[in-house]
């Protein structure tokens, strides 16, 4: 008697209704993103007790926030190759144990220069944490449901960035700055059992390495428990990588789609991080107190978690680089109107709240894009190197703000220059598609 032909992973997976496994699998990964949201956030909201604390200058605190910017892009560029190599479940739990011990001990930092190096330590884990997420939620997601399932997995970063703003500003009033810290750190620490325990290794990267068939097939019968897999081999159509991970990203099918996707990465994250660093400071600017500035840029923040399930369900329907050419160009328009409405509070809100759907709901589209672009064996080293050149983008934007204010620009001038970047994006994002299709996962 014959054996069965091997099994397809991700054609059984489509094949196949969402299971427990699956569900399990976003979920984690979703508070994953939810703690690198809340320590994210978190600094920046303790950053003006930090320095009363130690007497600090603007300058002097400004390397705290560059440190872990620093960190989350160091972190990119070295855990997606290592991801590639040595599992995505390993390197989430290394990097999720990582950052919860640097961030624990960050708690007890007695000088800037220390909190500086720890804030580097930190955003070296969260710089991982981040794009394994999205390539494992990626590698257990149906095809035709992808987008949406990845995109609604990193909303739980926008959640965990709003609780780390709201928590902090309760916490450090009654408890100082390094509780805010402490508990950044013990949140993770606490995930690492259960990820542990419950978070299954990407079946599509263990076919592909050799390893494990039957924890393969164990994982497989959980998505399927009426089939018979007691005889199955399982297969992916596609051969394990030799070498550095990285220069298989610049293989002739996928060259062009690298370059740019990382100058659509770079683009975006500059603008998010412009505005979310500036937004309150330049609100504020036309007269309105702290508050409503604040109240206001968190409509950026709402704006991008509508934005990204909203793109992330019309990327599955539609070409994913057309709804997100779209929205970029969408984006820059909002983002334009932002610095022309200042006198009109309701014109503004729609407006903050149009760019935060259009720039950083196609930014969470643009995370799930590039997990369906690279094939496994590249997976993790793709999405991360992508986040990574983001991160660089993400530095400039943040330093943008002054550098315009410095040169004494209106508002409406500000804001479309600010506009211009997105235009780049929506540019870069539509001639991906248009010069070769998307590499689905299942090649």
């Amino acid at each position: 008697m014959s054996l069965p032909p091997p099994i397809d992973v991700q054609k059984f997976i489509n094949s196949h209704k969402l299971s427990a496994v699956q569900i399990i699998t976003l979920l984690l990964c979703f508070f994953i993103v939810a703690v690198d949201g809340f320590d994210t956030a978190a600094i920046g909201f303790i950053a003006p007790a930090i320095r009363a604390e130690w007497s600090l200058s603007p300058a002097q605190l400004a390397p705290v926030f560059g440190a872990g910017l620093a960190g989350l892009m160091a972190g990119a560029f070295l855990f997606g190759p290592l991801a590639d190599r040595f599992g995505r479940k390993t390197i989430l739990l290394v990097c999720v144990a990582f950052f919860g011990v640097a961030s624990l001990v960050s708690a007890y930092s007695t000088s800037v220069d220390m909190l500086i190096v720890l804030r580097f330590l930190t955003g070296l884990g969260l710089g991982g944490a981040m794009p394994n997420s999205v390539t494992l939620s990626s590698e257990y997601a149906p095809e035709k449901h992808r987008s949406v399932l990845v995109t609604t997995m990193f909303c739980g970063f926008t959640l965990g960035s709003a609780l780390g703003g709201v928590a902090a500003a309760h916490i450090v009033a009654d408890y100082g700055w390094r509780a805010v810290l402490l508990i950044g750190g013990v949140l993770p620490l606490a995930l690492v059992p259960l990820l542990w325990l419950a978070l299954p290794e990407s079946a599509r990267y263990l076919v592909m390495k050799g390893l494990k068939p039957e924890q393969v097939r164990h994982t497989l019968q959980r998505i399927a428990p009426r089939e018979d897999l007691s005889q199955a081999s399982f297969c992916v159509p596609e051969k394990a990588q030799t070498g550095f991970p990285v220069k298989h990203l610049f293989d002739p099918a996928l060259r062009r789609g690298t370059l740019l996707l990382w100058l659509t990465f770079f683009m975006s994250l500059l603008v998010i991080y412009l505005l979310s660093s500036w937004l309150p400071t330049l609100i504020k600017s036309t007269g309105r107190t702290l508050k409503d500035a604040s109240l206001v840029t968190a409509m950026f923040q709402i704006g991008g978690t509508v934005g990204a399930i909203g793109l992330g369900q019309l990327m599955d329907r539609f070409n994913p680089q057309r709804v997100l050419g779209l929205a970029y160009l969408l984006a820059a328009f909002f983002v334009a109107l932002i610095g022309s409405s200042t006198a009109s509070t309701p014109l503004l809100v729609l407006a903050v709240f149009g760019a935060g759907v259009c720039i950083s709901g196609a930014q969470v589209g643009a995370n799930a894009l590039s997990a369906g672009f690279y094939p496994t064996a590249s997976r993790a080293t793709g999405v991360s190197w992508a986040s990574g050149i983001g991160r660089i983008g993400s530095v400039l934007g943040s330093m943008a703000g002054g550098w315009m204010l410095a040169l004494g620009w209106s508002l409406p001038v500000v804001f479309a220059v600010v506009g211009v970047p997105a235009l780049v994006a929506a540019l870069s994002i539509t001639l991906m598609g248009r010069t070769q299709p998307v590499v689905s996962a299942a090649h």
